[in-house]
């Protein structure tokens, strides 16, 4: 998976996503979602074979960057407890 900044401002950013992943795209958004600080999230797909997929992200205050940080970090985190979890079960 590749980023591409395409633009970004004081509250907003926009990042193509080329060779996206929808398993970890869709968790992305999800937790961006739930994000008291960010105002507005959009995942565009455009067409399949011609486009590739673009994330926007406006927040409330802060930095947008910051938002997508914190979203990341949250689900490397969740993802981390979860692998844990099964391996101490599977001993």
């Amino acid at each position: 998976m590749e980023l591409e900044l395409i633009e970004k401002d004081k509250d907003s950013i926009k990042i193509r996503i080329k060779d996206a992943d929808m398993t970890l795209i869709s968790p992305l958004v999800s937790e961006l979602l739930i994000d008291e600080g960010v105002a507005e999230v959009k995942f565009t797909t455009g067409h399949p074979e011609l486009d590739s997929p673009v994330l926007y992200v406006k927040v409330k205050n802060g930095k947008p960057q910051t938002a997508l940080k914190r979203a990341s970090k949250s689900l490397a985190n969740q993802f981390k407890e979860a692998r844990e979890k099964l391996e101490k079960e599977l001993k």
